[in-house]
C-alpha cells in the first residue's frame, strides 16, 4: 500500500556522505519539526532525474524556501558512492540533502518501489514529490510514468506550497 496525504512519513534509514565518509540519516532526523520538499527518482543521472527533475528543483530552491520550507530532499535507489557524486555533478552537493536509498528500503515502505527490470534497472523508486510537515504528509504528487517530471515537478510543487 503506498503512501497518502495525512499519513507519516514511514521510518527509515537512508545513506548520506559526510566529510568523515557514509554515515545514516533517519525520516525521523529529516522530517521532524521542519517542513520539508521531498522528492525521489529512480536513478541518478539518468535522463529525466539529471536533466529535468533535479534541475528544476535547484533553479527554485530560493523560491520553495521562501515559502517556508526548511529543507528539500531527493531519494534515489543508488548506492551513496553514486548518489555523492551526482550531488557533486549537479551542483547540489551541500543545496540539497542527497539520500541513498541503496536497497530501496524506504521505496518499499512508502509503497512506491517499481520494477524497472525491463529496462535493466532492478527495482527503484516510482518518480514523485511530496510536501511534508512534521513527519505528515500534506501534498502528493506521483508520476504515472518513471520517464516524466511533470506533476512532481519543482513547478508543481510551488503550486501546492
Amino acid at each position: 500500500m503506498s503512501i497518502a496525504i495525512g499519513e507519516r512519513v514511514p521510518p527509515a534509514e537512508f545513506q548520506i556522505m559526510t566529510d568523515d565518509g557514509p554515515a545514516k540519516m533517519s525520516t525521523s532526523e529529516l522530517f521532524d519539526g521542519k517542513k520539508v520538499v521531498f522528492f525521489a527518482v529512480p536513478g541518478a543521472f539518468t535522463p529525466t532525474c539529471h536533466a529535468n527533475h533535479l534541475p528544476g528543483f535547484l533553479e527554485h530552491l530560493d523560491t520553495i524556501k521562501e515559502k517556508g520550507v526548511d529543507e528539500v530532499a531527493v531519494t534515489t535507489v543508488n548506492d551513496v558512492h553514486v548518489t555523492n557524486h551526482w550531488a557533486q555533478a549537479s551542483n547540489g552537493a551541500g543545496k540539497i540533502h542527497f539520500l541513498a536509498d541503496g536497497n530501496a528500503e524506504f521505496a518499499k515502505a512508502a509503497g512506491m518501489d517499481i520494477d524497472l527490470g525491463v529496462a535493466g534497472m532492478g527495482v527503484r523508486s516510482k518518480r514523485y514529490a511530496m510536501i511534508v510537515d512534521d513527519g505528515v504528509i500534506t501534498a502528493l504528487n506521483v508520476e504515472d510514468s518513471p520517464g516524466q517530471a511533470v506533476q512532481s515537478s519543482a513547478a508543481a510543487i510551488l503550486k501546492s506550497l
